[in-house]
């Protein structure tokens, strides 16, 4: 299927194994657009969710806002689970009630006790079967960054890729070749991920920004939804020195291939490529080629636009001009 670039490709309202990490800090109480989104996708009220707050440190606060929150939205399916030790997480309750859910929906917090405590026990592995079977498994924060096998376990913010900054541990291995970092913007996450991407080539940097959500499909398509924007980071070319850097050294990094993608967008993550963007020109068409029109010699432009298109305006000029849009 062709696909103009100024448009989107049509994409299924409910798609089966879709991943959807989420950079944080989503809009609880406006208009809830990346929360929303989670719902559609779970089913809507027909959705049976289940919310895993084990990663944060509110306790039953956090998951009775959300179990809230999803039920204001209209799921009447949802429960709330939260196992805090690894014997726990083979409680056949929690594995029954994922394997029967249409959606997981993760919390922050803290994304290596969440990893600790769910990777590779019977309920890591319930969530990796109801993602296969097509349910809908989503993260915010936290549990954004254990939907990737490579997750990152901790870092500092900053701007500059520089040695050891941060670290890389094992997720639950929905994304295979991308490492999800969140909070992106807004904790200046930028270097951190350019030095992961330095050290794993092989991996795609997605960071995405808190009220932002990439929505991962079957075959690698991604969308972008919410207020921020998702970035990715392509090292597939690079040329760096993170093998040769000792301590804080800054890298040295080229050929980094950079996509800032904001809402609408779509990516396909496995040939690495945009797809789609709101505001691109739709170039599918030939290019026009323009002739001299059969008018009178000596003929001016009557357009006032186009007479005017280019020139200098002085400060009163532009004062006397009506106020556009």
């Amino acid at each position: 299927m062709t696909v103009a670039p100024g448009a989107a490709p049509p994409i299924p309202e409910v798609g089966a194994g879709i991943v959807m990490p989420i950079g944080g800090a989503e809009d609880k109480i406006g208009r809830m657009t990346v929360l929303r989104e989670v719902v559609r996708l779970a089913g809507g009220s027909s959705a049976r969710m289940v919310v895993l707050s084990t990663a944060s440190s509110l306790g039953d606060e956090i998951t009775h806002a959300y179990l809230q929150l999803f039920a204001s939205l209209g799921v009447t399916d949802v429960v709330g689970i939260r196992p805090e030790s690894r014997a726990q997480s083979a409680d056949p309750q929690l594995v029954a009630a994922v394997e029967r859910a249409t959606a997981v929906f993760m919390t922050g917090g803290n994304q290596v006790k969440l990893a600790t405590l769910i990777v590779g026990t019977q309920l890591g592995d319930a969530i990796l079967a109801a993602h296969r079977r097509g349910a809908l498994v989503a993260g915010t924060s936290a549990g954004a960054s254990i939907l990737s096998a490579h997750m990152v376990s901790f870092g500092s913010g900053g701007a500059t890729p520089k040695f050891r900054i941060g670290q890389v541990s094992q997720g639950l291995g929905l994304l295979d070749d991308v490492i999800v970092d969140q909070h992106f913007t807004q904790r200046n996450r930028f270097g951190r991920l350019l030095a992961l991407i330095a050290s794993n080539p092989a991996q795609l940097g997605i960071g995405v920004d808190e009220d932002t959500a990439a929505i991962i499909r079957p075959g690698g398509l991604m969308e972008v939804k919410g207020r921020g924007v998702v970035t990715i980071v392509d090292g597939s070319e690079v040329v760096t020195t993170s093998y040769t850097a000792t301590g804080t050294q800054p890298l040295m990094m080229s050929g980094v291939t950079l996509h800032t993608l904001p809402r609408g967008a779509v990516f396909d993550l496995t040939a690495r490529r945009l797809v789609s963007a709101p505001g691109l020109p739709d170039t599918s068409a030939p290019p026009t080629v323009a002739v001299p029109a059969d008018v009178p010699a000596g003929t001016r432009p009557r357009s006032r636009r186009i007479a005017a298109e280019g020139a200098h305006e002085t400060t009163s000029e532009l004062r006397r001009r009506p106020a556009s849009g």
